[in-house]
C-alpha cells in the first residue's frame, strides 16, 4: 500500500505551522527533526570579510534564507566588533535589525574603545521569513556638538568572526507535486543541492539515462549552488531523495506499491519517517522511466496532486549548436534585460549606492585571437549630482576597472558606445587576468558602480552648527542597453580540460547533449553512476538546459565509430593502452603517466616541444587515485574523448569530491589532471588537435601568433618583397617614360 499522506501546506510567505486538513488524518507520532545551523559573516555579507561601518555609511547588510519546509525556533547573533578609540561611550551604539524590526542595542563602553569586543543578541524567531535581512546600524559620536559625519574617526569594524546561530525545525509537508521541486530543492536554500538517487539494484543503461536526465534538470534549477547525487541500491535514503522503480524491479520498501500502467511520477513519505519525502519515478519498464524524466524536465508546470501519469511526450523542434539558454546570444545583439536574474537588478538608491552586476557566459571555443572585442551600447539614467566634478560611473569586468564616465549635473541620462576586450581563457589564466576583459569558458561579471561626489558642511565661528548633507540618489542602467558578440568564429585547440571542467565543453556545444555519448562500465559501481550524474548536473547548471538527448553505451567497440563526442567513465578501452598513448592510465593499484618537458604554464606561448613527453613514470600504490584525460576521437578528427578514470570505488569518490569542490575543479587544465588526496595536479603533454573552422588567412595568423620571432621574420620578408616589387614597378615606369620622351 502507499505510505499515508500527511498534509501541512508549504507557505510561501510565512513560517507559521498550519493544522492538517480533516481528511489527512492525525499527524504521526514522530518527533519533528531539529537542526542547528551556524552562518559566519563570510556567508552572510554581500562582500566577504569585515563590515566597515562609517559615519556616512552607517549600515551593514547581511542576508540569509530559511527553507520553506523549516521554521526558525531560536536565533541569536554573536557580534564580534572593534569600535574606533575616538568614540564617546554610551552615546555610541550598535543597533541590530531583523527584517526592519529592532532586535537589540549595544552601547559601547570606554573600556571597549579601540579593542576587539563581543556581544550576543537574541533574535525574535517570529520575525524570521524565508528571505531575511540583518541590518547592523552604527551610531557614532566623537564629540557632543558640531560633528562632521565624514570624519575618519567615526568607524566600527564588524569582524568576520560574527556568527548567526539558527535552530530550525522541519515542518510536515504535504505530498503535493504542484510545489515541485520543493521539498527536494528549495530556491531559498543557498547551500549545495544534495539529492540521493535510489535504484532497486544495478540499473540498466536506460535507467542510468533516465537518472542522468533528471540530474541535469536539477542541475539547471540548482544553478550556482552546486549539486551532488549520491547513488544507493535498495536502501531508503536518509534525506529527501528520488527512487527509480519498474513493475518488475523495485526496492524492497516499495514492494507493496501497486503496479503502474505507464510512466508515472509520485510523491510519498518515507516508510519510517514522514518528514522525508521520496519522488518516485515509476514505469512498466526502463523505457517508461526515461519517458517520465524527460516529461518532468520539459513539462513540470503540469505537475499537481500527489501523482501524475504521463500520457504524451512528443519532441517538436531540435536544439541548435550554441543555443544554451545561459550562454550569451551570438546571432544578434543581446539586451541587458535578457541577462538580469531578478527585478530591479540594474537599479540602486541611497546616499551610498551598491554596485550593479550582470553575469555573462561565453562558449569556450569562441575564437578571440586578434578580436575587435564586444560592442556595447550602454544607456543609463541618474539623478543630477550637486557638484559638477567628481561624480562618475565606473565600469568593471570581472572585478577589474575598465573605464569611467563623468556624470554631468545638467543631464540625467547618458549613452556610451564602446568596445570591450575579450581574452581567450586557455589552460593558464595568468595572461588573461593581467588585463580586464571578457573571458571565454567562464562566468564573466560586468559591473556598474555609480559614485557621487559629496559635500558635507558644518560649524561656524559664532557657535552655530549647521550641517548640509547631500540627498539620496537614484540610478538605473537601462535594460535596453545591448552587447554585440556577433561575427565570431568557433575554433579551439584541444585537449583542453579547463574548458571541460569550467563549461562542460565540448559536450555543452549542444545544450541537450545531442552530439554526446557516455560510455559506462558494464557493471558500474554506485560511485561511478554518481560521477555520471554529477557531471551532467554540472553541465545542466552551465547551459541552463537538461541533457534530454544524451546517449549511453557500455560497449566501446560498438560506439567507437559514432560521429559523437565521448564521455568515458571507468577505465580506458584496450586500444588506448599501448606504449604510445594515452598520456595516463589507471588500473587498480598500477598507474603511469607521461611527463612533459615543461610544466603547465602560459598556454598561449607553449610550443609543441614544451608539450613533448620527456619520460614515462609508472608506480603502484595503496591509496586512491583518479585522473581526467583528454583525447582526440580515434575515428573523427573534430570529435573529442574525455575520460574520467579511477583505480577503485574509493578513487571514484575522490574524483567526485574533487569535481564538487570549486577550488579543486579550477585546477583541472591541460590534457591530464591527476586527483589525489593532496589535490589536483594538471599536465599539458602531447600533440594538440583543432576543433572548429578558420579560413586560411586567419589560420595563418593563428599559427604565427604563438611564434613572435617567426612572425617578425615573415613581416620583414614581406616588407623586403614589397619593397623589391615597388622598386621593380617604379623602374619599369621610369624606363617607359624615358622611351616615350626619346621617341
Amino acid at each position: 500500500m502507499k505510505p499515508q499522506r500527511y498534509l501541512v501546506p508549504i507557505l510561501l510567505m510565512t513560517q507559521c505551522v498550519v493544522a492538517a486538513e480533516p481528511d489527512a488524518g492525525p499527524l504521526p507520532p514522530f518527533p519533528a527533526p531539529v537542526r542547528t545551523q551556524e552562518l559566519t559573516l563570510q556567508q552572510l555579507a554581500a562582500t566577504p570579510g569585515t563590515l566597515s561601518l562609517r559615519g556616512v555609511v552607517p549600515d551593514g547588510l547581511a542576508d540569509f534564507t530559511v527553507r520553506r519546509d523549516e521554521v526558525v525556533t531560536r536565533a541569536s547573533l554573536g557580534v564580534d566588533y572593534t569600535p574606533s578609540p575616538s568614540l564617546l561611550p554610551l552615546v555610541s551604539q550598535l543597533k541590530v535589525y531583523l527584517n526592519d524590526e529592532l532586535m537589540g542595542v549595544t552601547a559601547f563602553t570606554q573600556e571597549q574603545m579601540g579593542r576587539r569586543s563581543h556581544a550576543s543578541l537574541d533574535l525574535d524567531p517570529r520575525y524570521a521569513k524565508d528571505f531575511n535581512r540583518l541590518r547592523l546600524n552604527f551610531i557614532g559620536h566623537y564629540q557632543k556638538v558640531c560633528e562632521n559625519p565624514t570624519s575618519d574617526t567615526l568607524w566600527l569594524n564588524v569582524n568576520r568572526d560574527t556568527r548567526l546561530t539558527l535552530q530550525l525545525q522541519t515542518l510536515p509537508v504535504r505530498n503535493e507535486l504542484s510545489f515541485f521541486p520543493m521539498p527536494f530543492l528549495d530556491s531559498q536554500d543557498h547551500g549545495k543541492l544534495e539529492l540521493p538517487m535510489v535504484f532497486a539494484g544495478q540499473p540498466s543503461l536506460i535507467g542510468q539515462q533516465a537518472a542522468a536526465v533528471l540530474a541535469s534538470w536539477f542541475g539547471v534549477q540548482a544553478r550556482w549552488r552546486g549539486q551532488h547525487f549520491p547513488v544507493a541500491f535498495n536502501r531508503v535514503p536518509e534525506r529527501n531523495g528520488v527512487v527509480f522503480a519498474t513493475n518488475d524491479a523495485r526496492p524492497d520498501f516499495l514492494a507493496d506499491y501497486p503496479k503502474v500502467k505507464g510512466p508515472t511520477i509520485d510523491m510519498v513519505s518515507a516508510p519510517d519517517n514522514p518528514y522525508i519525502k521520496l519522488l518516485l519515478v515509476l514505469g512498466r519498464n526502463d523505457e517508461d522511466l526515461l519517458t517520465a524524466t524527460r516529461a518532468l524536465a520539459q513539462g513540470n508546470v503540469l505537475l499537481r496532486g500527489q501523482s501524475v501519469q504521463i500520457e504524451e511526450l512528443k519532441p517538436l523542434a531540435p536544439r541548435q549548436p550554441y543555443d544554451a539558454p545561459n550562454w550569451v546570444r551570438l546571432d544578434r545583439p543581446v539586451r541587458f534585460g535578457e541577462l538580469v536574474d531578478y527585478p530591479a537588478q540594474l537599479q540602486a538608491a541611497g546616499r551610498t549606492l551598491w554596485p550593479m552586476n550582470l553575469t555573462l557566459r561565453l562558449p569556450p571555443d569562441l575564437y578571440l585571437l586578434g578580436s575587435r572585442g564586444a560592442r556595447m551600447n550602454l544607456k543609463y539614467h541618474y539623478t543630477s549630482p550637486s557638484m559638477r566634478d567628481g561624480s562618475r560611473l565606473d565600469l568593471a569586468i570581472n572585478g577589474q576597472f575598465m573605464k569611467s564616465y563623468p556624470l554631468a549635473p545638467e543631464e540625467v541620462q547618458g549613452e556610451q558606445l564602446l568596445n570591450l576586450p575579450l581574452w581567450f581563457m586557455g589552460d593558464d589564466s595568468t595572461r588573461a587576468l593581467q588585463m580586464p576583459g571578457f573571458k571565454s569558458g567562464q562566468a564573466n561579471n560586468l559591473g556598474f558602480m555609480f559614485e557621487y561626489a559629496q559635500l558635507n558642511m558644518g560649524g561656524h565661528e559664532d557657535g552655530r552648527c549647521d550641517l548640509l548633507l547631500p540627498p539620496a540618489h537614484q540610478v538605473r542602467v537601462d535594460e535596453g542597453s545591448t552587447l554585440d558578440f556577433t561575427g565570431y568564429r568557433h575554433f579551439i585547440e584541444m585537449p583542453n580540460l579547463r574548458a571541460f571542467a569550467g563549461a562542460g565543453f565540448p559536450f555543452s556545444r549542444m545544450a541537450d547533449l545531442a552530439e554526446t555519448q557516455v560510455v559506462m562500465p558494464a557493471k558500474p559501481l554506485p560511485a561511478q553512476i554518481t560521477t555520471l550524474l554529477d557531471t551532467v548536473g554540472a553541465i545542466g547548471a552551465e547551459t541552463g538546459y537538461p541533457t534530454l538527448s544524451l546517449q549511453l553505451a557500455d560497449d566501446w567497440g560498438k560506439v567507437r565509430d559514432a560521429d559523437l563526442d565521448t564521455l568515458l567513465i571507468g577505465s580506458l578501452p584496450a586500444e588506448f593502452r599501448g606504449d604510445a598513448a594515452p598520456d595516463a592510465l589507471l588500473e587498480m593499484t598500477r598507474s603511469w603517466i607521461n611527463q612533459p618537458r615543461q610544466p603547465l604554464g602560459n598556454e598561449f606561448l607553449r610550443t609543441l616541444e614544451d608539450r613533448e613527453a620527456e619520460a614515462r613514470v609508472g608506480m603502484r600504490g595503496n591509496s586512491a587515485i583518479a585522473a581526467i584525460l583528454g583525447l582526440q576521437s580515434p575515428s573523427h578528427e573534430q570529435r573529442s574523448l574525455v575520460a574520467l578514470l579511477a583505480d577503485s570505488g574509493s578513487g571514484a569518490e575522490l574524483l567526485n569530491e574533487a569535481m564538487q569542490t570549486q577550488a579543486l575543479r579550477e585546477r583541472v587544465a591541460g590534457s591530464v589532471a591527476i586527483v589525489r588526496e593532496s589535490g589536483v595536479t594538471s599536465l599539458d603533454v602531447g600533440k594538440r588537435y583543432e576543433v572548429g573552422y578558420l579560413p586560411w588567412w586567419e589560420r595563418l595568423w593563428h599559427s604565427l601568433a604563438a611564434h613572435p620571432v617567426r612572425l617578425a621574420l615573415l613581416t620583414l620578408a614581406s616588407m623586403l618583397l614589397l619593397g623589391w616589387g615597388l622598386r621593380v614597378l617604379l623602374a619599369g615606369i621610369g624606363r617607359r617614360r624615358l622611351k616615350e620622351e626619346q621617341e
